[in-house]
């Protein structure tokens, strides 16, 4: 019962009012204000600052910069082998697997289209009709920048209007089709492999995006699906920065079929850290 009320608030409650209240109350300036919520919330989250640039909470301008902080060059080593690909955010495993008959699955019995997703047509769709898929949830707790899987160049950008469902594990299972409803950047990536999409997907709370070759790209929020204009060389190596989430969210990675083998670690629940194997490459 908990659960369906739970569930029945995500539908009718003010998804972009709350996150744009949010996304003000995280770049308030004053001192006492934003170093007490940086405390509470390291401390609630249990998160490890002494892996972070600076553990010091006076040195971040507001929360925000504290939420989207550097990390120490030493704490997320990139495995450099060419053949394998890296997780590309600190988070959980949500799903990960086979993409059957271009159909990703979510959670208990709900799946969806790549379609869907991508907000693409069938031909784009088809290139990974029958590929791998691995979904990244970021807590709270979690780094929120995120990186480059492999050595790629960003050939399109696709900003995909939507709700702000919330993205934890419980919705999941309860929102049917929620990471093709909800608001979306879809980064197609050409790599030795094919190209490779990179999407990420906000949540309640968590709506602002930002890449470092288009700048802010949430908010403000649009109103039909966007192609974004991008510059001729956005060429990023393996582990380079790509972008960052004010507030948590996910990544959804897709691969061509038979290019990748994804580890057999992986599994739902699972924790990945930036640079770690996730997979590996075919060919």
């Amino acid at each position: 019962m908990k659960t369906k009320v739970y569930t029945f608030f995500q539908y009718v409650l003010p998804h972009r009012l709350l996150s744009k209240i949010v996304n003000w109350l995280m770049r308030v300036e004053n001192k006492t204000i934003k170093n007490f919520i940086i405390r509470k919330i390291s401390k609630s989250y249990k998160i490890n600052m002494e892996e972070a640039e600076s553990s010091d909470a006076n040195d971040y301008k507001h929360f925000n910069a504290f939420f989207t902080r550097k990390l120490k060059s030493s704490v997320r080593p990139i495995d450099k082998n060419r053949q394998h690909i890296i997780s590309p955010v600190d988070g959980a495993i949500s799903q990960c697997g086979k993409i059957k008959s271009g159909r990703i699955f979510q959670a208990k019995n709900y799946d969806f289209s790549v379609e869907e997703l991508l907000a693409c047509d069938k031909t784009t769709g088809e290139r990974f009709k029958n590929g791998e898929f691995a979904t990244i949830y970021l807590s709270p707790k979690d780094y929120h920048r995120m990186h480059a899987p492999m050595d790629c160049k960003v050939s399109k950008t696709i900003h995909v209007p939507g709700r702000l469902f919330s993205v934890a594990k419980w919705t999941a299972e309860n929102i049917p089709r929620l990471f093709a409803r909800n608001e979306r950047l879809v980064c197609y990536l050409e790599t030795e492999i094919g190209q490779v999409a990179y999407v990420l997907v906000g949540a309640i709370m968590v709506s602002s995006m930002e890449t470092v070759f288009n700048g802010l790209v949430t908010p403000p929020y649009a109103k039909k699906i966007t192609e974004i204009e991008l510059n001729d060389n956005v060429n990023l190596k393996k582990g380079d920065e790509v972008g960052q989430f004010n507030m948590g969210s996910t990544v959804i990675l897709l691969f061509p079929e038979n290019t990748v083998k994804l580890d057999s670690e992986l599994i739902e629940n699972s924790v990945v850290k930036l640079g770690e194997k996730i997979a590996t490459i075919l060919k």
